[in-house]
């Protein structure tokens, strides 16, 4: 991932729960800036990369993503108070997603349906990584240039979030798949498993987690990555009990 500098904070983006805000950096590039003193805190932002970097390791189509340094300083004219302590409590490295701009929010209801092929490979990624912010009334996928694109990762990985070891709790069943906005235009999950699983193993992901900053990280950083490692690594061993799990979900749709 690219380091970048926002060099001129540009609006606040109201859509999120996170309150991201649209900046542009250094490289003149607009970025939709996702703040380490959001709500969700640094654990979405872990979660954006690991289960982002995925997506893009399996083919599938991501924004990218960069570390922006961020100096609170650049915001300081936005008059909404709520801006000003997300830019007050997030100085130092954000994530940040590439704009795309004149993108259009994906509904189900639509014209723009996703190949089989294409829909079945979202929700065996979504499956993987545990998303469950890919419902109906919350795609988290744009349409632009006649392409879908994934966003909003930080609602995934959620089994970080607790105080048990999120390895032992990687097979375990993952229902909300169920509600995926994409399962009905999904081909075959299993299919879509043979395509997908040979893409990601143990040097991808910890390439991928090696992109995490440590100022993300509680506790000792190595040890952070390796269980964010070893979590996805279970959940990939065969058989693939996510992908089954989907596949069932899809046929009773």
């Amino acid at each position: 991932m690219r380091t970048v500098t926002a060099t001129r904070y540009v609006t606040p983006l109201r859509e999120g729960g996170s309150m991201p805000g649209l900046v542009e950096a250094d490289d003149d590039g607009l970025y939709v800036l996702k703040f380490r003193a959001a709500g969700q805190g640094v654990k979405a932002l872990v979660a954006e990369v690991m289960a982002g970097e995925v997506a893009r390791a399996l083919g599938l189509p991501v924004p990218e993503l960069v570390l922006v340094e961020l100096d609170p300083e650049i915001g300081r004219a936005e008059p909404d108070p709520e801006i000003q302590h997300l830019l007050r409590g997030s100085p130092g490295l954000n994530l940040g997603m590439d704009f795309l701009p004149g993108a259009l929010a994906y509904g189900p209801e639509g014209d723009a349906v996703p190949s089989p092929e294409l829909a079945a490979d979202v929700v065996w990624f979504d499956a993987l990584v545990t998303n469950v912010d890919r419902t109906p009334r919350n795609p988290n996928l744009l349409l632009w240039h006649g392409r879908l694109w994934l966003i909003d990762h930080g609602a995934a990985l959620y089994a970080h979030h607790g105080s048990t070891d999120p390895v032992e709790q990687a097979g375990r069943p993952f229902p909300a798949i169920g509600d995926h906005v994409l399962l009905l235009a999904a081909g075959s999950i299993a299919d879509a498993d043979e395509r997908l699983a040979g893409r990601i193993d143990a040097g991808r992901l910890e390439a991928i987690a090696a992109e995490v900053p440590d100022l993300w990280l509680e506790g000792d950083p190595a040890t952070r990555r390796r269980v964010h490692v070893d979590y996805l690594l279970r959940r990939l061993a065969p058989p693939r009990a996510f992908a089954e799990e989907a596949e069932r979900a899809r046929a009773g749709a």
